[in-house]
């Protein structure tokens, strides 16, 4: 195949970053079942539509995710940038829930992630690393000086956070200069357009919006857990569960309509307000299938007009139910 849709470039910070990214979490972990060999399919798709910006982690699995995009960019290093995760500690003994033991933001966990990452995505540098979640018993400036030690060793080119306050953005920048954030953020959930957004502009940091199709419900393909497998992550979902997704229709049925109107999907809508947001955000929608890859490209296209964004702002107000449960609440936005 061809190239169909053109390069677009974005920055993050000074890293500069393909317009729209690849969560490659769900080829492993959380959505279903595994099919490696569609997912690899899946990231050399992206690769000819310009979607170089690849997002894993080191708990996503934990570990074979990393082994997963390693086997895909393998002989083709250079097309990509890639992002992962640290910040977990993890465990042999899987009957610790999966394989993990709580958050660990030690500096001698940074390190020791960064060679298990290196090694599992066959690559000699992590184009940016992120802190997944902060560790409230480590200062964050002693996690961030740590990742900067990595950088200045040449195994890093530039550091993230995840799912932090403003406060804890101002200290770790003031470490070192931190090139995005990544946090959720799309017509269902706007929360860190209060504080956390205005900090990112303020300081020239990237903003990278995960989950900005609010796990699939804003598409209108999934609007309950129905038919989702065992352990599939929606189970748990507030927004999915105790009556929240049959109030949540409402947001789907305004997304499809403007849909209707411009002969897109809902998923391209949702994706196009997100692009619409400022050149320094850089969406990373999670898909292990082309089909689903090739929609979501194509939302780099669609213009929204006025009448468009303004049905859509109203969205944000009528969401029922919590972004996670109550224990995965509790280690954001510190």
């Amino acid at each position: 195949m061809q190239n169909t849709v053109p390069t677009s470039i974005r920055r993050l910070g000074n890293l500069a970053v393909s317009s729209l990214g690849l969560g490659c979490m769900g080829m492993t972990t959380s959505y279903g079942e595994r099919d490696d060999a569609q997912a690899i399919v899946t990231i050399h798709r992206a690769r000819e539509l310009g979607i170089t910006f690849l997002d894993t982690a080191e708990v996503y699995g934990p570990h074979n995710n990393e082994e997963l995009v390693g086997r895909a960019i393998a002989g083709r290093r250079d097309d990509f940038v890639i992002a992962t995760k640290f910040g977990f500690r993890i465990t042999a003994d899987l009957k610790v829930a999966p394989g993990l033991a709580g958050l660990d933001g030690s500096p001698d966990n940074a390190r020791r992630a960064v060679e298990g990452s290196l090694k599992r995505l066959g690559t000699d540098v992590i184009d940016l690393f992120y802190l997944h979640r902060v560790d409230p018993k480590v200062p964050v400036e002693d996690t961030v000086g740590a990742m900067a030690s990595l950088v200045t060793a040449g195994k890093v080119r530039f550091i993230g956070l995840s799912e932090v306050g403003p406060k804890t953005i101002r200290r770790a920048h003031a470490v070192h200069p931190i090139a995005a954030v990544q946090s959720e953020y799309s017509l269902w959930e706007r929360g860190i357009e209060a504080e956390i957004l205005p900090t990112l502009r303020e300081l020239g940091i990237g903003l990278v919006p995960f989950c900005p199709l609010g796990r699939g419900f804003l598409t209108g393909t999934i609007t309950s857990t129905q038919g989702l497998g065992a352990k599939d992550f929606r189970q748990g979902d507030p927004r999915f569960r105790d009556g929240n997704a049959a109030r949540n229709l409402a947001a789907v049925e305004c997304i499809a309509a403007i849909a209707r109107r411009h002969g897109a999907t809902p998923a391209q809508v949702a994706l196009a307000w997100v692009f619409a947001q400022g050149d320094d955000v850089v969406a990373i929608p999670g898909t292990k299938r082309v089909r689903w890859l090739e929609e979501n490209a194509a939302a780099r296209e669609l213009a929204l007009d006025k009448a468009d964004f303004a049905a859509l702002d109203a969205i944000a107000g009528s969401i029922a139910g919590a972004r996670y449960n109550e224990h995965n609440m509790e280690m954001v936005d510190r």
